[in-house]
């Protein structure tokens, strides 16, 4: 069973007023709301572009339905080990509107996410981030509160949005990338000190199905990268085979992350080299 927020509103009174237009959450999803809520003084605080790119857009406009999107998700860690998943959003529309369904990882590692009756942003967004703010939590024993706070200020404040090139499935579309760093500034980065240059990049693009082409977050190189062309594999293309050592999105001028052995320990000293990706691979028409 799912529900629906009502929402749309003209302007913004705190984030309530601005940040579901886009998504509209079911009920059930209290955790990716609170993501959502404006921190002190938000509520004369224009909506910034990346906002709108991701909370505000309505991503499954053009999407054709019923289809299920499939997406890719890697983990390329030396802390733990490395592993290739899936996520699947299976949509469908009736009477106008869209019903979304998200499968986000299987087994173990699968997240149970309700789903989402008039569904217009698309729902990958907040699993990506649902999941990594748990991971934050695991890894470094902070507040869940704590980070979708700083995750959400550097959306309002900081983040850069760029043209961005994508070729998916052969054809190079344009696109655009949001790329913001939430520790960079924290006034508590002694406490999460490994992971201040944490680098969270969104790319977007209207030419692709479901309006998400990939997310991302990346300790092991966190260097700005440079608007460059982003290309989707699949392993049947060409793609690296489950488990193994997961390359880093790569854009022209920049340089490759350090390789680490999935599963390989860090000595205490050494920064964590985390990198997560979720990538958009193909849709296929449901299963009757």
């Amino acid at each position: 069973m799912s529900a629906v927020l009502p929402c749309r509103p003209a302007a913004r009174a705190a984030l309530q007023a601005r940040g579901l237009r886009g998504l509209h959450f079911p009920r059930a999803m209290p955790h990716l709301l609170a993501l959502l809520l404006a921190a002190g003084g938000a509520a004369a605080q224009p909506v910034s572009p990346a906002e709108v790119l991701l909370f505000e857009t309505d991503h499954l406009a053009r999407t054709t339905a019923p289809a299920n999107l499939v997406y890719e998700f890697r983990k390329h860690s030396n802390l733990e080990p490395a592993f290739t998943d899936s996520v699947r959003l299976d949509v469908t529309r009736k009477g106008g509107k869209v019903h979304a369904v998200l499968h986000f990882l299987s087994g173990a590692r699968k997240r149970e996410i309700p789903a989402v009756d008039d569904a217009h942003g698309n729902p990958v967004l907040l699993g990506f981030l649902e999941r990594d703010i748990g991971e934050m939590k695991r890894l470094t024993g902070g507040s869940v509160t704590y980070f979708r706070k700083r995750i959400r200020m550097a959306l309002a404040n900081n983040a850069q949005v760029t043209p961005q090139r994508i070729t998916y499935q052969g054809t190079t579309v344009a696109g655009q990338a949001v790329r913001i760093q939430p520790y960079l500034d924290d006034p508590l980065q002694a406490r999460f000190e490994k992971y201040v240059n944490k680098t969270y990049t969104f790319v977007l693009s209207e030419a692709v199905p479901g309006g998400v082409f990939q997310v991302s977050t990346s300790l092991g190189n966190t260097a700005v990268k440079r608007p460059g062309a982003l290309v989707a594999r699949t392993a049947a293309a060409g793609g690296s085979a489950p488990g193994a050592p997961v390359p880093a999105v790569a854009t022209p001028g920049t340089a490759a992350p350090a390789t680490a052995q999935p599963g390989a320990a860090a000595p205490g000293s050494v920064t964590p080299v985390i990198d997560e990706t979720l990538t958009l691979v193909k849709v296929v028409a449901p299963q009757r």
